[in-house]
């Protein structure tokens, strides 16, 4: 079974977004996620200052298995990346929640996410 943690958000495309609670977001995908997609190989992580649109790939992620576009929950702007995933982009399968974070962003759009009850249920 997946961890699913309940201190965050989550979208229907299993990324995750933590508040963390001084007009920045953190994110990075879900256990669920990590698990499906395989060994990680190779993080494309944007740069800071750069936006993306709601909707839109702005990060890939790619395993062994697939490369997967990372999508935005809103529109938004790049204020650090985790720099340590391009030698270590492993860090996303052993510690998703954690240390294998991929970008932190502000925002100030409503995002469409959904809760840990709510996120679990989709993947029944």
């Amino acid at each position: 079974m997946s961890e699913i943690r309940d201190d965050r958000k989550y979208t229907k495309t299993h990324e995750w977004i933590l508040d963390n609670g001084d007009g920045t977001y953190s994110m990075g995908i879900t256990d669920h996620a990590q698990e499906l997609l395989g060994d990680m190989v190779f993080v494309e992580l944007p740069s800071v200052g750069d936006e993306a649109n709601f909707e839109s790939e702005f990060c890939v992620v790619e395993s062994v298995k697939a490369a997967s576009a990372i999508i935005a929950p809103a529109d938004l702007q790049i204020v650090e990346v985790n720099e340590v995933l391009h030698d270590e982009p492993e860090l996303v399968n052993s510690s998703c929640y954690d240390d294998g974070w991929l970008v932190k962003f502000k925002s100030s759009a409503t995002f469409d996410l959904i809760d840990d009850q709510a996120y679990s249920a989709t993947l029944d």
